[in-house]
């Protein structure tokens, strides 16, 4: 196993990577949309959380020398369900088809104070 780390997203705020690749699997963690050079919460507005988190994944798996292209499996966490909409139209600007297997759940509650968290699993 190799941890991926980069600055062109935002740290690791506990015991664990930005990513790890494992053979030629690359695990991103959950991501947010937190701006990787100031660590402030980016987004008024779910769409705009949303944006960035996805960009948040693209640098962690461009920096494993893979892309959102490669991403076969994503889980999608939001704090709200009703927001659900405007996730899934946001997600489908940045992945292609087909499009990767993925869950959606809702949480009460996240690490830090946002609307929406997205890990992935890709191939490289």
């Amino acid at each position: 196993m190799d941890e991926i780390q980069t600055d062109d997203a935002p740290a690791a705020i506990g015991p664990y990577s930005q990513g790890i690749r494992d053979g030629d699997r690359i695990f991103v963690s959950g991501q947010g949309p937190v701006d990787p050079d100031s660590g402030d919460i980016v987004g008024e507005d779910i769409r705009e959380q949303t944006e960035r988190t996805l960009e948040n994944v693209a640098a962690v798996l461009e920096a494993a020398d893979s892309s959102l292209e490669n991403v076969v499996k994503a889980t999608v966490f939001v704090t709200d369900m009703d927001d659900y909409e405007d996730v899934n139209e946001v997600y489908a600007e940045y992945m292609s088809e087909p499009f990767p297997a993925r869950s959606a759940v809702q949480v009460s509650e996240l690490p830090i104070d946002i609307g929406v968290e997205i890990e992935v699993i890709a191939t490289v």
